[in-house]
């Protein structure tokens, strides 16, 4: 592998790491509705002001031994976990789009679903506000991209949203009001075709976890689960690899 490229992935990790503690500080200040954008950061539990060598990423976690310096309590492993996590997503990017405007759009949209995806599995909530990034994630795509079908994609906001609108009105509760303006947003994003793959992704993994709960008698079946965090991994797999995967199913029938 080319030297300046293999710098290039390495750059694109320690973005993705060091942009996802930020969205940590997004996913544990959001619900609270804690300012996230200013202020120092903090242990949740003793809130001495934490000092910038016990904020680098993935490290200090290490370094602290997964505990706050101040008061000894445990740093729960998601932190870092997330951390990581966000370096391997840039990795990805990167690789699909390479040196382009894309890639640095798809990592900010993704960033955004990865905030969604903890928050909504903590809450159940997904937040306005993240849906407006998301949105301006979408127009701002339509103004970068050559070509742009305004039809495709203007068929996404409806293709999915509307059947679950129309599920909600026969089964209450079927459907989060956030997980419909989620796919809304994200159709315009993608298109019709990505964001039914995507919707379809959602199900499949959503599905599958239900089961395994209800087996496991960790839930009943009347129980919810969030739907969101299944949707966002069906998003982003739809985002990167949709052509791909939809290409490789319709040539099975010799399309």
């Amino acid at each position: 592998m080319d030297s300046i490229l293999l710098l290039m992935y390495v750059y694109a990790f320690i973005i993705g790491i060091c942009i996802a503690s930020f969205i940590n500080v997004v996913i544990y200040r959001v619900p609270l509705k804690l300012n996230f954008v200013s202020g120092r950061s903090f242990c949740p539990n003793c809130h001495n002001d934490l000092k910038p060598y016990d904020m680098i990423p993935v490290f200090s976690w290490f370094i602290l031994r997964g505990k706050c310096r101040f008061c000894k309590q445990p740093i729960s492993i998601r932190y870092p976990l997330i951390e990581l996590l966000g370096g391997v997503l840039g990795v990805l990017i990167f690789h699909h789009y390479g040196f382009s405007w894309n890639t640095l759009l798809v990592f900010t949209f993704t960033m955004g679903l990865l905030a969604i995806t903890f928050i909504d599995y903590d809450t159940m909530i997904i937040p306005n506000g993240l849906i407006i990034f998301a949105l301006i994630c979408a127009i701002i795509n339509m103004l970068i991209t050559p070509n742009f079908s305004v039809i495709n994609h203007i068929i996404g906001i409806f293709v999915v949203s509307l059947p679950m609108m129309a599920i909600n009105a026969i089964v209450h509760d079927s459907f989060g009001g956030g997980d419909i303006k989620l796919m809304a947003v994200c159709g315009l994003m993608m298109g019709w075709t990505n964001i039914l793959l995507a919707m379809f992704i959602g199900i499949l993994l959503a599905g599958s976890y239900a089961i395994f709960l209800i087996v496991t008698k960790r839930i009943d079946k009347k129980s919810h689960i969030a739907f969101g965090p299944y949707l966002c991994i069906g998003i982003f797999i739809a985002l990167l690899y949709g052509g791909e995967i939809i290409q490789g199913y319709l040539s099975l029938f010799g399309f």
